[in-house]
């Protein structure tokens, strides 16, 4: 991903929209600015330019400088994100002691589609493991969720490890086998199963369950394979 689509994507998910994240870097790179000169540097109207400006006023993206001609300098990202940050935790709180409670039924079989929607079950997972986790996937998927994995190990939880190429987590037990492209495979607490595709270029598409027949069949198979790969180490050994 480009950098300038990454600012973007960002910006929005703190409640930008894409014209507003263009004009909010604009005046973060030129600094105070009318709304005429905001308009030119971004190539938009003026009228779309004053548009974004008051939504980022109101959004707290923005001040407003009353001078002869009306400007706007921009808050900082980090004061604006930060606003926002404390803001949801807020909203969140209320949310929760506020809203229904959940049913907390996940028997059934769920389709996660998506790289970010299977990051986010994969990270949500990870962080809700109390005991144990095996889990199966290439190195660099493996990379992506690492700090949530080391605060695993650190809390004395099991992590069982099976993957493509070496990949060094101390306190983990780790397995390397045949490549696993985009295939991945994750068991918390012998409770919770997520399975299927994931990767830049794949389908993305994985099965989330906790019914506990597809939880034993996923907990066999995967033993299988660690046993398979613990022969296969072994016949290594005595060929050398």
């Amino acid at each position: 991903m480009a950098e300038e689509d990454r600012f973007t994507l960002y910006l929005t998910d703190f409640g930008l929209s894409r014209q507003e994240a263009l004009v909010y870097r604009k005046l973060l790179s030129g600094g105070k600015q009318s709304g005429y000169e905001i308009a030119k540097a971004a190539g938009i109207s003026r009228s779309n330019a004053y548009t974004c400006l008051a939504a980022l006023v109101e959004k707290g993206a923005a001040y407003l400088v009353e001078e002869s001609a009306k400007r706007y300098i921009p808050v900082s990202t980090e004061e604006f994100c930060g606003n926002r940050l404390r803001r949801m935790a807020r909203e969140k709180e209320w949310l929760a002691a506020n809203l229904p409670c959940e049913s907390g039924d996940e028997d059934g079989y769920i389709t996660v589609e998506g790289e970010a929607n299977i990051r986010d079950r994969m990270l949500n997972l990870l962080e809700r493991t109390e005991e144990r986790v095996y889990m199966s996937g290439s190195s660099l998927c493996l990379e992506e969720v690492r700090p949530q994995l080391e605060k695993l190990v650190s809390g004395k939880k099991k992590v069982v490890l099976v993957t493509d190429s070496t990949f060094e987590l101390p306190g983990a037990v780790v397995y390397i086998t045949d490549p696993k492209e985009k295939q991945i495979g994750l068991i918390t607490d012998s409770k919770y199963v997520l399975s299927g595709e994931y990767g830049q270029g794949s389908m993305n598409t994985c099965l989330y369950s906790g019914q506990r027949n597809f939880v034993t069949v996923f907990k066999n198979a995967l033993a299988n394979e660690i046993e398979l790969i613990k022969i296969r180490k072994g016949e290594q050994a005595k060929d050398e």
